[in-house]
């Protein structure tokens, strides 16, 4: 050692002393190890040491990690295993560049670790896994390293090692014995992955395979399924187009345990601490079937038989003559040549319990089942076995083998299948009873194919027959759909549109009837809003907080599949604020029920009729609420892009939204009306009390009808009384009792009392007068909607004096009867009935 060297590691061992006064388990480039000195690393557990040693009874050193916690010396890797240090000069530092470095007497470089990058501050540190690492030492990711002790294992495998390849930089992490207990540079046995297309765990003597584990099936290698996952540790298998490896990691971290492989054999161990000694737990290869190709193609070694090479069935030695021990590696052939051209004549013999065969032949496709995985492999003339490749969660993948099946051995006891054994389908010449068996298997599906295909055809008739015929339709999800997304929503009735069913025509979705049924918590008594003419409106709830109102029409209410048409049709066309909107509607089954927007005022009658609400409700309110239905009333008759007439303009059919903004709702008696006449139809249909006389008695009805029933509604909001079942006075109705008054000129004693002051008397008498306009006896003396806005505008005293109301005089219910018209379907306000005349 030249004076240089000597002074620089002096000075060097100085500052050493004082850094490694106490056990560490890093150094820095300020530092380093010395054999001279005895100065080791620890991990922080203290588990393990890197230091230097001398094996045996070798006296070269070397720089290797050993358990430090266990009696025994045991390393677990070397570092320059093929450069031994022949005396105490060796150092352990950290060069210019970052790379670690061991140096020799003369500063000859015994072994040298790359760093994958020049760092400024490189740390190296002993994990408590036993991995040497080489890092940035301001790294914030600490399992990225610049090199590791872990990817170029010696003779020992420790919990958290991979064994495999790193196919993005090609590099083969495997197991290689030591020389001899004294010699730690490698011997003939390694240990790792052999790389093809299903990989496995091959045992070389030299460049000679020595013994294979057979691949993994996602439970084990197929050849030692002693080796499985359990309670104490767990093993982990990667196979990707970067990574190829297998590792194992202990469940219980308290057990001390290894795999080492020796100069014979793999063995793995584990420490017993009452005992003071490692006991044996594996070793491989276990029996002489475990040698590698001991029985040549096709040759089954089965341990307990004699000779232990069998012929796997279908198959014989290729000589009598030279079967014996010295002779199996010869093999066997077929008893009977395949034939390729004649698939019929092919067959696949299942054979259960088998190690698989040597796979370097062989093509892996994960994404098969076993069906096609068989076809894959009889339409292949080389393919000579196949089967799943993966039988961890059931059985899936395909993998199939082309040549010689060679390597084969028996792993279930005689034959029987393991719950976890994986099957091997071997191609075979099928036998006559097979070929039979075969072509009349396929008379069999040729005649069950041409069954199912016919009943499928006659079922599909049916199907499109019977949906005709029914208005059943399976409908969106009502819970999770979203009225707010347009898109969604055009996209739908796009699709309807294109669609030839009778329902293409109404422009709105169409909902299944279970997903109505969850959203109004099956049509519960908590959810019921109220209930009209044609049945029951409930309350429903999505998932996203949006409400809607669901009417159920009833059976019995005569509103059938046209009355219901008719509104989706109408409302679907409309848009106006003062119209409720319909978002949808379900026709299944036997039900017809339609989904608006949730107005959380309910109805106008809710307040007007009830003693206590109908306070809540004042002059302001109720002034905006006849503007705003008025305003409705003349897009239906004037403006929409269809003249429409409501037919049942009542209270309970006006909506209020929370800020009592009145919408109409119910068009299910609604018609779209062309000309400035009327039109008379033979179904009366509507509510006694807003029915026009025209319209009860003959059957005619036009934009007037509906002005009829807007003065009724007028006169109900001012007074706050129903038109019918109204007892005051000598009058049957409210409109005789309001005509009494303004006869009288008592109209003020109409207004409602909670009124008190706030109108003035000539703004009232004016919405009185305008009432009775609307409510004349003959249509033709009855203003448009258009003219009664502006009435409201215009002086109390310019406006025309009402005639006669109709049915302001006592009549009964036979007067109507007595008409030629004939009224089917009515009802008394809110109520529905039906007339029945007697013949």
């Amino acid at each position: 050692m030249d004076i240089f060297t000597f002074v620089v590691l002096s000075s060097n061992l100085l500052i050493l002393l004082f850094v490694f006064s106490d056990a560490t388990d890093s150094i820095t480039k300020s530092q380093f190890l010395s054999d001279i000195e005895k100065t080791t690393l620890v991990s922080k557990d203290g588990g393990f040491a890197l230091g230097f040693f001398s094996p045996g009874n070798s006296t070269n050193r070397y720089l290797g990690i050993w358990y430090n916690n266990i009696t025994v010396k045991t390393v677990v890797w070397v570092a320059n295993r093929l450069n031994p240090i022949s005396d105490l000069s060796g150092v352990l530092m950290l060069n210019s560049s970052g790379s670690l470095v061991l140096l020799s007497q003369n500063t000859t470089v015994a072994w040298l670790a790359n760093s994958t990058k020049e760092v400024g501050s490189p740390i190296v540190e002993l994990l408590d896994s036993g991995n040497l690492v080489l890092r940035e030492e301001n790294e914030g990711n600490p399992g990225r390293y610049l090199w590791q002790s872990f990817d170029y294992p010696s003779d020992t495998w420790l919990p958290g090692m991979k064994l495999g390849w790193d196919l993005r930089i090609g590099l083969n992490r495997h197991l290689s014995s030591w020389k001899s207990p004294d010699d730690p540079s490698p011997g003939e046995l390694s240990w790792g992955i052999e790389l093809h297309n299903y990989p496995e765990f091959v045992m070389k003597t030299g460049s000679q395979k020595y013994f294979r584990s057979g691949p993994w099936n996602g439970l084990f290698f197929s050849g030692m399924p002693d080796l499985k996952s359990t309670q104490d540790y767990s093993f982990t298998y990667v196979y990707n187009k970067d990574e190829v490896y297998f590792k194992f990691d202990m469940i219980q971290e308290s057990i001390i345990t290894r795999a080492v492989l020796s100069q014979s054999q793999y063995e793995r161990y584990i420490w017993v601490e009452e005992k003071n000694k490692w006991s044996m737990l594996l070793y491989l290869p276990r029996d002489k079937c475990d040698t590698y190709n001991l029985c040549g193609a096709y040759g089954n070694c089965i341990m307990g038989e004699s000779p232990v090479c069998q012929c796997v069935e279908g198959f014989k030695p290729k000589s009598l003559q030279t079967w014996n021990p010295e002779e199996w590696n010869k093999g066997c052939e077929r008893s009977k040549q395949l034939s390729c051209q004649d698939k019929d004549k092919i067959a696949f013999v299942k054979f259960v319990g088998l190690k698989l065969p040597d796979s370097t032949n062989s093509w892996v496709e994960e994404s098969m089942d076993f069906e096609e995985c068989r076809d894959k492999c009889l339409n292949n003339c080389n393919c000579t076995a196949f089967t799943n490749s993966n039988i961890r969660y059931g059985i899936s993948g395909c993998a199939m083998w082309f040549g010689d099946l060679i390597d084969i051995r028996q792993i279930a006891a005689n034959n029987r299948m393991d719950v976890d054994s994986q099957n091997v389908y071997v191609r075979m010449s099928a036998s006559e009873k097979e070929v039979k068996n075969k072509q009349k298997m396929k008379v069999i599906m040729i005649v069950v194919v041409a069954i199912a295909v016919a009943f499928g055809v006659l079922l599909i008739l049916y199907c499109i027959c019977k949906r005709s015929d029914s208005r059943d339709q399976a409908g969106e999800d009502l819970i999770s759909f979203d009225f707010s997304n347009k898109a969604i929503q055009r996209g739908l009735i796009n699709k309807k549109r294109a669609g030839k069913d009778r329902n293409k025509e109404m422009e709105l979705p169409l909902f299944s009837f279970s997903s109505v049924s969850t959203a109004t918590n099956y049509f519960s008594a908590s959810n019921k809003l109220g209930e009209g003419g044609f049945g029951p409106v409930y309350k429903g709830s999505l998932l996203n907080g949006q409400l809607v109102a669901v009417k159920r029409l009833s059976r019995k209410s005569g509103q059938g599949w046209e009355e219901l048409k008719n509104e989706a049709m109408l409302i679907a066309k409309l848009q106006h604020k003062n119209l409720v909107k319909l978002l949808g509607c379900c026709i299944e089954r036997d039900e017809k029920i339609l989904i608006y927007e949730y107005l959380p005022n309910k109805s106008l009658d809710y307040f007007l009729f009830d003693p206590i609400r109908h306070r809540i409700i004042d002059w302001a309110t109720r002034t905006h609420i006849i503007e705003g239905i008025a305003q409705g009333l003349l897009y239906l008759h004037q403006y929409s892009r269809l003249q429409i007439i409501h037919r049942d303009l009542k209270a309970s059919n006006i909506l209020l939204d929370k800020e009592m903004n009145p919408k109409i709702s119910d068009f299910g008696l609604a018609r779209i009306f062309c000309g400035n006449g009327s039109q008379a139809t033979n179904r009366i249909v509507g509510t006694y009390g807003y029915m026009s006389p025209e319209y009860a008695m003959e059957g005619l009805f036009s934009i007037k009808s509906d002005i009829f029933s807007f003065g009724v509604l007028l006169l109900e909001i001012l007074s706050g009384k129903k038109n019918t079942g109204f007892y005051q006075s000598d009058s049957i109705n409210l409109i005789g009792y309001a005509w009494d008054l303004w006869k009288s000129n008592r109209s003020l004693d109409l207004m409602d009392p909670i009124l008190g002051d706030t109108p003035p008397a000539n703004i009232l008498l004016s919405y009185i007068n305008i009432a009775f306009l609307c409510v004349q006896e003959n249509a033709a003396d009855r203003p448009t909607i258009s003219d009664v806005i502006s009435m409201f505008s215009t002086e109390p005293a310019l406006l025309p004096s009402p005639k006669k109301p109709a049915f302001s005089f006592a009549r009964g219910i036979e007067d109507l009867g007595s008409s030629k018209r004939e009224p089917e379907i009515c009802s008394l306000n809110n109520v529905t009935i039906s007339i029945l005349e007697a013949r």
